[in-house]
């Protein structure tokens, strides 16, 4: 009952603290192709009028179709002109897609595992450390949408969550090609009987998805190279499950995604050379640093395995059962079974094999799994799991944010901003 009552006031400072972290982050992201395809696309179309209709060059399959990755810098410069507008666009719709999401936990679980949710999802690092200007990072939102949508969907059916599903998918398409396992979840949903769809607000959504593709259909046919790679590697659609690799590393990211194993370009490219102390001395910190953050994720593999263990085992026998679910923590973890069905398909159907950000896209549905199974824990540790997951989240992302592959104290987002469209853009005819 204690919690409950401090549950806004404690949210309100985990909240607060995740945005520090993230303007923490954005300040000194390292400027890459990544953020300067998004750079040039948002500036020629808010300082020139030019709108590139289409997105980001993919890995072996062309570039992301759609116009979104240019409208949601450019209208963002063309509403306030700083390099910090498109930031905190994105960082808004992280914000978003935390509430959406706990709009579901709140209605399943009590405080308690609210609470847990919101350090793990939340102040993760591996959420905090996509607040760079690169299409997955969006991905989150329309993650979150498709999961209320759907949610919302239990018991009746609705046109306007239907349509908001559809266009969670379709939007997701025109930011990375990952999009296919939303695609995939809501088929698995309908199968299982478990969401009533108004496809009256199905139909609407592919319409709304279709005219927003028009500019770059119209693109692709004044230059079909959009739709190539520029370094055609030979591979084929159905490459990864031909090659099995591609779908085991997949789903070792699931189990990765629930665990404090996070990605190598936030933990092991650390250097220590901002300490100002000698090379034998960076070298102590550097091998201690990883010592530290390996042994720990190694250890919460072991509680991510056990998490969808606990999946499997309540769900066993009735995965393909076409028959409503019996319970909210059901329709949960059946959900979270289709996002891992999702993941299965998706790595067979890939003509490459997955790095961590090729699948961002699951991130929110494979902690959910680790809600149930710390539920018969709390009452016992959930002071010792808030107090230990914040702290530890606390020194790995401020590490992140000033000595990663991404990140470096040295840097300084706008002025690096300021200076790629002064050279880039505003100098081009």
């Amino acid at each position: 009952m204690h919690l409950e009552k401090n549950f806004i006031k404690i949210q309100t400072f985990l909240l607060l603290l995740g945005l520090g972290l993230s303007l923490f982050y954005a300040s000194h992201q390292v400027l890459t192709g990544d953020q300067t395809q998004m750079l040039y696309k948002g500036y020629m179309a808010a300082y020139k009028g030019i709108w590139i209709n289409y997105g980001n060059a993919a890995s072996a399959v062309g570039n992301v179709p759609g116009s979104m990755l240019t409208y949601v810098v450019a209208l963002s410069v063309m509403f306030f002109d700083s390099p910090w507008s498109p930031m905190l666009l994105l960082i808004f719709l992280h914000l978003v897609s935390y509430f959406l999401l706990d709009a579901v936990i709140k209605d399943i679980f009590k405080a308690d595992i609210r609470l847990v949710f919101l350090i793990i999802y939340w102040l993760n690092p591996w959420f905090l450390f996509e607040n760079i200007l690169y299409n997955p990072s969006y991905l989150f939102f329309f993650s979150a949408l498709h999961f209320w949508s759907a949610y919302k969907q239990r018991e009746q059916s609705s046109f306007w969550y239907s349509f908001l599903q559809m266009l969670s998918i379709g939007l997701a398409m025109q930011f990375h090609y990952s999009w296919i396992i939303l695609s995939i979840i809501s088929l698995y949903l309908v199968y299982r009987k478990i969401v009533q769809v108004n496809w009256f607000g199905v139909a609407f959504g592919v319409v709304v998805v279709s005219v927003s593709l028009v500019p770059y259909l119209q693109a692709v046919i004044q230059n079909s190279t959009i739709t190539k790679h520029a370094d055609d590697t030979g591979r084929y659609i159905g490459w990864g499950g031909i090659h099995v690799y591609p779908v085991l590393k997949s789903f070792i990211y699931w189990l990765r995604y629930n665990s404090f194993f996070f990605p190598n370009k936030l933990i092991m490219s650390a250097h220590f050379d901002w300490i100002g102390s000698t090379h034998m001395v960076q070298l102590i910190f550097i091998y201690l640093y990883k010592a530290l953050v390996v042994t720990i994720g190694a250890i919460t593999l072991y509680f991510s395995y056990k998490a969808n263990r606990l999946l499997y085992d309540r769900l066993k026998g009735r995965f393909f059962m076409r028959k409503a679910s019996s319970s909210k923590e059901e329709w949960l973890l059946l959900y979270v079974f289709g996002a891992i069905l999702g993941v299965f398909i998706s790595s067979i159907l890939s003509p490459i094999i997955f790095n961590y950000w090729h699948l961002i896209i699951i991130f929110p549905f494979a902690i959910m799994p680790f809600l149930i199974y710390f539920k018969s824990y709390s009452r016992n540790y959930l002071q010792k799991f808030v107090f230990f997951t914040v702290s530890y989240f606390l020194l790995i992302n401020i590490m992140g944010a000033i000595d990663s592959g991404k990140y470096d104290i040295k840097v300084n987002y706008v002025d690096d901003v300021n200076a790629y469209v002064s050279k880039s853009v505003t100098s081009s005819k």
